[in-house]
């Protein structure tokens, strides 16, 4: 692991590792038959955590970070994810999806071997 992370990230990432199988299972959709975006995906939403206390969206740029908190749109799940099942981040794939696995679980061996 890499030492200039702080312990409450990888607390984090642990946190959003959970969030994101429980969420897929309870919206039918699957992650990535590519794990690492899978990894990357469930890594920024941890580094927005550990410095916001909340998991915003990693596949956006924002102008600033924080008025998008207040807005409120791009805390994962995201309003597009959670009214239409759209995920710009790829993270929730429909299972029709081309680039759908048929998998609602990552390890987090995985997802911490593309820190």
């Amino acid at each position: 692991m890499n030492s200039t992370k702080s312990e409450n990230f990888y607390e984090c990432v642990d946190a959003m590792h959970k969030f994101a199988e429980t969420y897929a299972r309870q919206t039918n959709t699957f992650f990535s038959f590519d794990p690492s975006i899978t990894s990357v995906v469930i890594t920024g939403l941890a580094s927005y955590k550990d410095k916001y206390g909340v998991p915003l969206c990693p596949c956006r740029n924002y102008h600033n970070e924080e008025a998008e908190l207040e807005l409120n749109y791009w805390i994962c799940p995201c309003v597009s994810m959670r009214e239409r099942k759209e995920c710009h981040c790829k993270l929730f794939l429909q299972p029709e999806d081309s680039s759908a696995s048929e998998y609602q679980e990552i390890s987090l061996e995985t997802i911490r071997k593309n820190l």
